[in-house]
């Protein structure tokens, strides 16, 4: 689109009649495909940690946003792109150096920055618009995202929220492990609720959303991603038991069911954004996949859940 022009939102597509019957053929190969190249080098930028993976959570918030971006565009909007692209690479880094105060501030300078630098724009009509759609777009992708930053550094994070003791609880590369523990519950479940709706869907979820969810692939996809959650904390409990020696049988499970059952909405929450910009997907960065967006909708709601509910756990345990 090109030019400023009128903000002029286009009605959203009708549902469709019935959920998507499709079975997963050559979709499934690329889909597979795909997750055989990305899970693997995502597995690595955990265990490496550091700047490596600060650089990588930074590379997936800025694709995130520019698919978002190219969302709202779609509707008509006109969002101050680098202003988001700036303020979606800074949020890994002050959650990095910094804590989640520094980040309030970021965000709170982000909101003014957008705001003033609208009074320079020569329509007014569509300042709304672009000023939401700016910050919404950092807020959704780089503000959430970057919770994959304070996660992977749980340990340190912890202990200087609540002291030595609950360090002691969670041991240096204990974030490394919430990290997997919590990706997988939430691939885990999105593969369970693909193939029990292809299977079994019968039963429209959300229609208007997305006419292709199925209530029996929901239910399949929370069944799978919560017994994830047991089975993540077995394997680590062989490979390194130090790293779970503050995360139980119960909390595993607990936390396998919630992360699955946010998962499912956040995949709606992606399903209604796309559904009103009226596209399939986001991109087609990931083949089988769709764009960055389509893969990490998810997570973007599971990551801070899981960050959160450790929280709430960790002072449980040390109250």
């Amino acid at each position: 689109m090109t030019g400023l022009e009128p903000v002029h939102p286009r009605p959203p597509t009708a549902a469709e009649s019935s959920p998507s019957k499709a079975k997963p053929g050559g979709d499934l190969t690329a889909r597979l495909l795909t997750a055989s190249i990305l899970i693997p080098l995502c597995l690595y930028a955990i265990y490496l940690g550091g700047l490596v993976y600060l650089a990588v959570v930074i590379g997936f918030i800025l694709l995130g946003m520019r698919e978002f971006y190219a969302l709202i565009e779609e509707k008509g909007a006109h969002p101050l792109v680098r202003w988001g692209y700036a303020a979606g690479a800074a949020l890994p880094v002050v959650a990095y150096v910094g804590n989640e105060y520094h980040a309030t501030l970021l965000m709170t300078a982000v909101l003014l920055g957008v705001m003033v630098n609208q009074l320079r724009r020569p329509r007014i009509e569509e300042a709304l618009a672009s000023i939401s759609g700016t910050f919404f777009g950092v807020f959704y992708v780089g503000w959430l995202f970057s919770h994959t930053i304070v996660l992977r550094d749980y340990h340190d994070v912890v202990t200087a929220k609540m002291g030595p003791v609950a360090g002691l609880l969670h041991p240096p590369e204990s974030g490394a492990y919430y990290m997997v523990f919590a990706a997988v519950c939430l691939v885990a479940c999105d593969a369970g609720a693909y193939f029990a709706g292809h299977r079994f869907g019968r039963r429209k979820l959300a229609p208007q959303i997305s006419p292709g969810k199925s209530v029996e692939g929901a239910v399949g996809g929370v069944l799978v991603g919560t017994l994830a959650g047991p089975l993540v904390r077995a394997v680590f409990g062989v490979l390194d038991p130090s790293l779970v020696v503050g995360f139980g049988w119960l909390a595993s499970l607990v936390f396998g069911f919630l992360l699955s059952v946010v998962g499912i909405l956040g995949d709606l929450v992606e399903s209604l954004l796309k559904r009103d910009a009226e596209v399939k997907d986001t991109g087609g960065l990931l083949p089988g996949m769709g764009g960055i967006l389509d893969r990490i909708d998810s997570p973007l709601l599971g990551i801070p859940l899981m960050y959160y509910l450790l929280l709430a756990y960790t002072y449980l345990q040390v109250g």
